[in-house]
């Protein structure tokens, strides 16, 4: 049956004398869009004459009909679209744009036509497969069945219409899913209304198939059934939270409704809601596909699906009505755990991580602002601490602050007096007292003042709750602590000065920030002079160890050593080494990088880090830990090479550092990504005027600062620092890279490390038989002489310099940790030290990989 003929049994005469007109028309259409473009792909109708002067002014029911023959072309050029027949593929594509471009008006109908519509759709499209929305829009027609009957009972001809809608087969991995259930949930609520009383609301579910969906919905159920119907119409609206960002209609219609149920209940389901989707695991499912006959398996990891992301997203946004420290918490943790990658696929609900972020931003006060600096240390994703860095910078615009200060006025100081606070228990007292960062201890002490070691059994048993809560603080301030170290450390970057005022009213004085800066040395300023001190116990002294006239000084700033002479770092060095100090991070031990009489010949670009294998995602990760700007390349087109950024906006500068993949033996994971990447140049950009800038020109804070970064990329991610890397294979035609570097040299790093430890090892056991030689750690062992490099740790052994592979157990905690060092944090000099102390008594080694070596 052709066309004409289809019409003719749909509309009777009418159709058969309308049809040669639809053709005309449509062919005319077709010329028209063919002058526009050769592709259909998107057509603009306001350019195509014919549609504007003689389609659109048809009435409503020509329309229809004229839709019908729409759908029928579709079905009769369907095959000839597929064999890419020229005339059939523009007839198919146009009429496939032209149907939803004609449902986007309202119209009229008859119940006839809208069977007609149905019909037509149906017997073109036999299926019921829902990716048929694809080739006709259902969400479009239903608008019209929406449209037609508004207010009044729905004939029961277009009743089963809408429920054979709903009978169509969903596929959760098809990429119309999530817009099946939206037109579902569409439907029912339509459907519901007509059935019901028009005060009545819908019961409406999380509809998606995850993990989450029976969770969410049982803890709906068990609300009172009086208070059901308001929840219901959140989840309605929750159901159209598809956007980047809330509109101020969606949040003051939600307040609404949110004020009827009433903020306790609200945050006491929504956050129970979160905390099971902190909580929450991935899905990990078998597919199995049939290709050309052979059948092949895959598995695809899901967290949350599309439709429950979109109704959490508006709850979360609705949350940016509340500031309590409970909402502000979960909503970071969920945050969190939304960016937290799922391998192969990236983080696990960047929407809803999103929606997290701007709660956070919108939120009342600066807790919300201090979750997001904290956000900023853990986040790796490009895209996602842009976002952050641009929330925090606008609500530092709002109050007429910079981005540092903002985040120095929301830390939370925790109400701590002298780095502790008291909980009462009636006759028991918890005292939380900070110890060290990230790190804080409670002590329990009875009615008469004794200490008692663990937890009293009155505190269990009669204060449950409140011993939660200062469990949670106790968390709280532990990851402050941390965080703000990192920010800190950070700090050297940008040299920043603030007024001694500001200094002592936001550090100094503050309840939290006050321990975080103890061990640090500041440079405090006025006009005629400089002097630099450390915090300790709560006073500022000199390198002569005398207390600091503060009042003396108007300006304060972290000290970097670049800016002081070789003399007086080495001073502050031996200070630290003397008095038992541990820096919180490298600040007197750190790495200085200074300009070298090659970088000032290559003049606007330095080779210093340059032609390294490094391990790609090893390095990824670490560049983004110190917030650069850089991105896994692999075996796509460009993907070739990338380049790493750091922008430094105190100097008006953006770092490069330039990578290139590795493309040896197909050396790529299952993704694509490539497994190992060479290192290029760094170089310097003015961000105003965007050009180069020669070295000599940029201040040595920041030229110290980048160089150092890279040479901590390199120095971590180097395949020369894996001493498993040459014996399992590695790449055979770049092991001579791999025994450069694992003895070569050392960087400034490795130099460091090499001055620290020669302060060390006359204070360990086994000083006796441990000395350095130029690049090594001299072990005399019972049985042989072993010298592991400073540098990457890696060992040789005499006479004949054998390879002895040891791979640290990370499992195992370290066997140093009662010896002093003036720093926090370098895992590889706590390789070096714990290789020294096993290979000193290698006699008595009793793991068969080693000693095989050995005895070898």
């Amino acid at each position: 049956m052709g066309i004409l003929d289809k019409l003719k049994s749909a509309f009777g005469i009418q159709g058969e004398q309308q049809s040669n007109e639809f053709i005309t028309v449509f062919e005319n259409c077709v010329e028209e869009a063919t002058k526009e473009s050769s592709y259909f792909y998107t057509v603009n109708f306001s350019n195509i004459e014919s549609y504007n002067q003689i389609i659109k002014k048809w009435d409503d029911e020509k329309k229809g009909l004229f839709i019908v023959f729409l759908t029928e072309s579709l079905n009769s050029n369907f095959k000839g679209y597929q064999k890419g027949s020229k005339k059939e593929t523009k007839d198919f594509q146009l009429a496939n744009q032209m149907i939803p471009a004609l449902f986007r008006s309202k119209m009229k109908f008859t119940e006839g036509t809208i069977v007609s519509l149905y019909s037509s759709f149906k017997n073109s499209f036999p299926e019921k497969g829902y990716d048929k929305m694809h080739w006709w829009p259902l969400a479009g027609f239903f608008k019209q069945i929406e449209f037609n009957y508004p207010d009044v009972d729905i004939p029961n001809t277009i009743k089963t219409i809408l429920e054979d809608i709903l009978s169509f087969e969903k596929e959760t991995n098809s990429y119309y899913y999530k817009d099946q259930l939206k037109l579902e949930e569409k439907i029912k609520s339509f459907l519901f209304k007509s059935e019901n009383d028009e005060n009545s609301v819908k019961p409406t579910y999380f509809v998606g198939e995850d993990n989450f969906k029976n969770i969410g919905n049982a803890i709906l159920d068990q609300i009172k059934k009086e208070d059901q119907q308001n929840w219901f119409t959140l989840m309605q609206l929750a159901q159209k939270a598809t956007g980047a960002k809330p509109t101020q209609k969606f949040l003051a219609e939600a307040k609404i409704t949110m004020d009827k149920i009433g903020s306790d209940k609200f945050k006491k389901v929504t956050q129970e809601w979160f905390q099971e989707i902190i909580n929450l695991k991935e899905t990990i499912t078998t597919h199995t596909q049939i290709y050309y006959k052979q059948e092949y398996q895959y598995n695809s990891i899901e967290f949350l699906s599309s439709p429950n992301v979109d109704i959490l997203k508006g709850f979360v946004w609705m949350s940016s009505w509340y500031y309590d420290s409970n909402t502000i918490i979960t909503i970071s943790k969920l945050s969190e755990r939304c960016f937290k990658k799922i391998p192969e696929k990236g983080p696990a609900s960047a929407g809803l991580g999103n929606a997290c972020l701007y709660t956070l931003f919108a939120s009342k006060g600066l807790d919300g602002i201090a979750q997001l600096s904290r956000l900023r240390l853990k986040i790796k994703q490009n895209n996602t601490l842009a976002l952050i860095e641009k929330y925090i910078a606008e609500a530092a615009t709002k109050l007429g602050v910079s981005s540092s200060e903002i985040e120095d006025l929301a830390v939370d100081d925790f109400k701590l007096e002298n780095h502790e606070f008291t909980y009462q228990f009636d006759e028991i007292k918890g005292t939380l007292s900070l110890i060290g960062m990230g790190k804080s201890i409670i002590k329990w002490y009875k009615a008469d003042g004794t200490e008692q070691k663990s937890v009293p059994q009155l505190v269990k048993d009669k204060f449950d709750a409140k011993l939660k809560k200062l469990k949670s603080i106790q968390k709280q301030i532990d990851q402050t602590t941390s965080a703000q170290k990192e920010r800190i450390d950070r700090m050297l970057r940008c040299d920043r000065v603030m007024t001694l005022d500001y200094f002592k009213e936001k550090y100094q004085q503050h309840g939290l920030l006050s321990f975080v800066i103890q061990k640090i040395i500041f440079n405090f300023s006025n006009n005629s002079k400089n002097v630099l001190a450390i915090y300790l116990k709560d006073q500022f002294y000199t390198i002569d160890f005398e207390v600091l006239e503060l009042e003396k000084f108007t300006h304060v700033s972290l000290w970097h050593p670049a800016t002081s002479s070789t003399q007086e770092v080495k001073n502050w060095r031996n200070f630290l080494m003397e008095g038992q100090i541990q820096q919180p991070f490298k600040q007197a031990y750190r790495e200085i990088y200074l300009l070298t009489d090659a970088e000032v010949n290559t003049r606007t670009y330095s080779n210093r880090m340059a032609s390294h294998i490094l391990k790609q995602h090893q390095y990824v990760t670490l560049a983004k830990g110190r917030n650069w700007k850089a991105k896994l390349i692999g075996a796509w087109d460009g993907g070739d090479d990338d380049v790493a950024k750091l922008y430094l906006p105190e100097y008006k500068l953006c770092a490069e550092f330039w990578v290139n993949s590795l493309n040896a033996d197909d050396q790529f994971n299952a993704t694509g990504i490539w497994n190992y990447v060479t290192t290029d140049q760094i170089r310097f950009i003015n961000t105003e005027t965007n050009e180069l800038v020669d070295l000599v020109d940029i201040p040595a804070i920041a030229f110290s600062e980048v160089m150092r970064d890279v040479d901590l990329f390199v120095g971590v991610s180097s395949v020369g620092n894996d001493p498993t890397w040459s014996d399992s294979g590695g790449l055979p035609t770049y092991r001579d890279y791999w025994q450069s570097y694992s003895f070569g040299d050392l960087s400034e790093i490795a130099k460091n490390r090499k001055e620290i430890l020669l302060g060390l090892i006359p204070r360990l056991k086994i000083a006796s038989v441990t000395h350095i030689e130029d690049r090594f750690v001299v072990v005399k062992g019972k049985i042989r002489t072993y010298k592991i490099h400073i540098g990457s740790t890696n060992i040789l052994m005499e006479p004949n310099d054998q390879y002895l592979c040891i791979v640290p157990d990370r499992s195992l905690k370290e066997t140093n940790n009662n010896l002093f060092l003036p720093f926090e944090g370098d895992n590889g000099l706590s390789v070096i030290i714990s290789k020294a102390l096993l290979l000193a008594n290698d006699d008595k080694i009793t793991d068969t990989t080693i000693t095989s070596q050995i005895n070898r």
